[in-house]
């Protein structure tokens, strides 16, 4: 599966990654940042960029450590660096990185990939999303529907990629195994390191060749031909 084609008959499970897999993420990060930087003149505090920063920096941290329920850890931990109560610290996340980001999400979703949703459904293959923030409205916003949705977030995983706890709960729930599961991602170091730890094939979103891993560039490339062929 990390050749130069994927058996589509074999597959029965799809599991997407979100951020950066179904919308353009740098295209995103440059829609908050005006809105972000708007906020801080507005308001005369870096307080809240200070967070949003700090906190996207531990979070790297922690999911390169596999942190067993993180989400607590990481609010203490960006409290304490920030000097700011967690309570805080929470709402400003749950605000900025959570609810604000949904409203340009339909503007930054990528091309082709309702198109990809709607040849998956028509062929009868399960749809996942395995994302490591909470993901039912971003796909909501995107227009977007799965069968399993599954966060790192969720109470029953509660650990970040590249652990692959989120995605071997998304294939028990769809009944399938790893050799009819294929992994959709953006990040091979996470995306991918989590397919592999779980014995599925993974397909990574770049422009670029990485070396070791099947690559596509975009949605209408032909590794999805198969898929619209039928």
């Amino acid at each position: 599966m990390n050749g130069s084609g994927i058996n589509w008959e074999t597959i029965r499970l799809v599991v997407f990654d979100v951020d950066g897999t179904l919308y353009n993420q740098r295209a995103l990060r440059l829609r908050m940042l005006k809105e972000l930087i708007s906020f801080t003149i507005a308001s005369r505090s870096l307080q809240t960029l200070r967070i949003l920063r700090d906190y996207r920096k531990l979070r790297e941290t922690i999911g390169e450590k596999e942190v067993d329920g993180f989400e607590d850890v990481l609010i203490a931990l960006t409290s304490e660096k920030t000097g700011v109560e967690s309570e805080k610290v929470e709402l400003i996340v749950q605000e900025w990185i959570e609810r604000r980001p949904l409203a340009h999400m339909l503007a930054c979703r990528r091309l082709h990939i309702v198109e990809l949703f709607a040849a998956l459904k028509k062929l009868n293959k399960v749809i996942g999303i395995f994302s490591d923030y909470p993901a039912m409205e971003k796909l909501c916003a995107l227009g977007l529907e799965a069968d399993i949705v599954v966060s790192a977030t969720d109470k029953e995983v509660g650990i970040l990629k590249p652990n692959p706890r989120g995605l071997t709960a998304i294939m028990a729930a769809a009944g399938v195994g790893p050799q009819e599961t294929i992994l959709i991602g953006d990040r091979p170091e996470r995306d991918g390191e989590a397919a592999l730890r779980a014995g599925v094939a993974a397909l990574i979103l770049s422009n670029k060749p990485i070396k070791g891993w099947l690559c596509f560039p975009h949605y209408a490339g032909p590794q999805f031909s198969p898929l619209f062929d039928k």
